[in-house]
């Protein structure tokens, strides 16, 4: 199971995503990316399952 976390770069809040709590190399973003993550689930998730 992931782990979800929160942090600031600059003062812009980020949201952290980590496979565990030893993750070497979280994924992070802020409002910007995370809006258009939103907006292309569908093809992020499309992608995601390609083999």
């Amino acid at each position: 199971m992931s782990i979800v976390d929160y942090g600031e770069y600059k003062g812009n809040r980020l949201i952290i995503l980590k496979r565990d709590e030893d993750d070497k190399f979280p994924f992070s973003f802020g409002k910007t990316k995370a809006k258009l993550i939103v907006e292309n689930f569908e093809a992020i998730k499309k992608f995601a399952e390609e083999e």
